[in-house]
């Protein structure tokens, strides 16, 4: 037999004199809590007193209700009474603020484009001065890796080296290839009017040893794998992998950011390098499909055109490369949010930050080659 269920009372109020009398059941879910008039209190003396005798079951709705007459009753001078409440009720009540505060108007800003400048500046030598810092403990790192006092593990580093080398070689192979051989169809239409087709294989081989395999191989190693390490890192950000690391006293510097950016310094120079010669084939072949040019010819001019200083530079290059793109990945990764959606977003800044910073250290280097001659 199922117990009697409780008939609900609906709830009322009604002022006796100096008294607010309340009766019934006082529930919000009812959606039927009565509304307190502005000017309910008006001829009431200087105090207000509370009388629940004939409340039954009650919750957020009283404390709303309540809430309204402390409002009305403050406006109206008058003391608002509550020992009549039960000591839940009255701590409730205590928790809303005594007045209702109006939200401050969201004030307009004005065009300022000196606020906005030294902000940004401010910014940039921020971030300047923590890459800086970075740097400095990957460098501090990398001296005690070779004195064995390193907390770096030896297949952290062989992990890394294998995705930024041997994984790497058929996407280097082919951009390089088909580079080489946009060089050598584009020198060729032009060097054909003057009958210097030969001068083909001088064309190829110094835009690639100088300039264009170290660029590209940078740009190629920053959307691959620069792009992974922000991911990566970002991931383990939102994971707590990282806070758990500084908690265990573990320096994330030569746990996980030495070894991602020490085997870019190891593979970008040999990426650099196969790099040129893969282009220079990618020129062989259009030159010998397109032009009267021999093979012992092409590789002859190859040889007299290209310097030692020349792949020098281009070995330089790529090794700053490689520590820009190791450098400003770990740290957008480090600086991720914590979400999903932050992983991503850290991954794209990644990739464009290391292609733009490529783009602008090389032309650092075109200007340093031309101070000194080279």
């Amino acid at each position: 037999m199922k117990p009697p269920t409780r008939t609900e009372t609906a709830p009322a109020w009604h002022l006796d004199g100096d008294a607010l009398v309340l009766r019934g059941d006082w529930l919000a879910q009812e959606g039927s809590t009565p509304p307190f008039p502005s000017d309910a209190l008006a001829g009431t003396g200087r105090s207000l007193s509370l009388d629940m005798a004939g409340v039954g079951r009650w919750d957020t709705g009283l404390i709303e209700f309540l809430w309204d007459v402390k409002q009305t009753a403050r406006t109206a001078s008058i003391v608002f009474e509550t020992d009549g409440l039960p000591e839940s009720a009255r701590k409730l009540l205590g928790l809303l603020p005594d007045r209702v505060t109006e939200p401050k108007p969201i004030a307009r800003r004005g065009f300022r484009p000196l606020t906005w400048l030294g902000g940004q500046v401010l910014g940039v030598l921020m971030e300047t001065g923590i890459l800086s810092s970075l740097l400095a403990a990957t460098t501090s790192g990398g001296v005690r890796a070779v004195a064995g006092r390193a907390r770096m593990r030896g297949i952290d580093l062989l992990a890394n080296v294998r995705d930024a080398g041997p994984a790497a070689l058929v996407i280097v192979s082919v951009v390089n290839f088909l580079l080489g051989a946009i060089l050598a169809f584009v020198g060729a239409v032009q060097l054909r009017k003057f009958a210097a087709d030969i001068y083909v294989a001088n064309l190829v081989a110094v835009a690639m040893v100088r300039e264009m395999a170290a660029v590209m191989t940078a740009i190629v190693m920053a959307g691959r794998t620069g792009g992974a390490y922000a991911a990566r890192i970002a991931t383990m950000q939102g994971n707590e992998e990282i806070d758990a690391l500084k908690v265990i006293g573990i320096p994330v510097a030569d746990y996980i950011l030495l070894p991602a950016i020490l085997s870019l310094v190891f593979t970008m120079p040999f990426l650099c390098l196969y790099g040129c010669l893969v282009g220079m084939l990618g020129g062989f072949v259009v030159s010998i499909a397109m032009l009267s040019v021999t093979g012992p010819g092409y590789l002859n001019q190859t040889l007299a055109a290209v310097a030692l200083d020349q792949f020098v530079f281009g070995f330089v290059k790529s090794v700053a490369f490689a520590i820009l793109i190791g450098v400003t990945s770990c740290r957008i990764g480090l600086k991720a949010g914590r979400s999903s959606a932050d992983v991503g977003v850290a991954a794209t800044t990644a990739v464009v930050t290391g292609i733009v910073g490529v783009i602008a250290v090389d032309s650092i280097f075109a200007v340093l080659a031309q101070a000194i001659g080279l």
